[in-house]
């Protein structure tokens, strides 16, 4: 019998992306790992910008779309937020669900879809966020129009992915794989990259009104990552609000 989560996996997840990350799974609490050890550094700008762009987070209902791990799930609940995270990656759950022993946080997780999970529960967040996550599913429309559903009429939809042109293809391919090693080889397809103009249209289209894009810039120099607004060449967060 094929389950619903095997169903989903077919209808809009790539199996040789789960399972190249299911493959890494027990490595996402590693801060030093080469494919995970980056969102660690990046985490708290994440989260200082999602708490910009959404208001103070205590006592909001969130739900982490593509969560991993649970980094960014464990971090929104710290700041006092309701927080569901969902994937389709059994394994990073499994890990999720783990360090939510250790830890003792608040935040929760499902094996779900965003589509499934609009459909169950429509207009159920304060604040829906899909991080690092579009440029791994073969159809990104659908991942957002899912995200805009889930968020209540006025909520936060956040999304931070990769812009598509020469430049990221030198920094976030190029650079970040083969020269820094910040990545493993293999961790980004370039092709499936998605540009703002594109974001913002998937987001219109699904009754969402873009209201912030920041970029996010690494100097290789210091090592840093910072929030850059106006520089969305290579990494880029975008927050829209749903109409209603």
């Amino acid at each position: 019998m094929t389950s619903p989560a095997a169903d989903t996996h077919a209808r809009n997840a790539d199996p040789a992306e789960l399972a190249k990350f299911g493959a890494l799974a027990h490595h996402w609490w590693d801060p030093e790992h080469a494919m995970f050890g980056t969102l660690h550094r990046i985490n708290p700008l994440r989260v200082a910008w999602i708490e910009g762009v959404a208001g103070a987070l205590a006592g909001k209902r969130i739900v982490d779309v593509g969560c991993g791990g649970g980094i960014l799930a464990e971090s929104l609940a710290a700041r006092g937020a309701d927080v569901l995270g969902i994937d389709l990656g059994e394994k990073a759950l499994g890990v999720a669900k783990l360090h939510r022993l250790e830890s003792g946080t608040s935040a929760n997780y499902r094996c779900v879809a965003a589509e499934d999970l609009a459909r169950e529960s429509p207009g159920a967040f304060d604040v829906v966020c899909c991080m690092e996550m579009i440029e791994h599913v073969p159809d990104p429309a659908s991942t957002v129009a899912a995200c805009a559903a889930l968020a209540k009429p006025g909520g936060t939809v956040a999304f931070s992915t990769i812009n598509r042109n020469p430049k990221s293809y030198l920094f976030a391919i190029l650079g970040a794989e083969y020269v820094l090693g910040m990545l493993p080889r293999g961790t980004h397809d370039w092709s499936r990259f998605v540009r703002p103009s594109e974001l913002v249209g998937h987001a219109r289209r699904a009754g969402l009104e873009l209201v912030d894009t920041t970029g996010l810039v690494y100097n290789p120099f210091a090592k840093t990552f910072a929030l850059a607004r106006g520089d969305t060449d290579v990494n880029y967060f975008a927050a829209f609000r749903r109409h209603g």
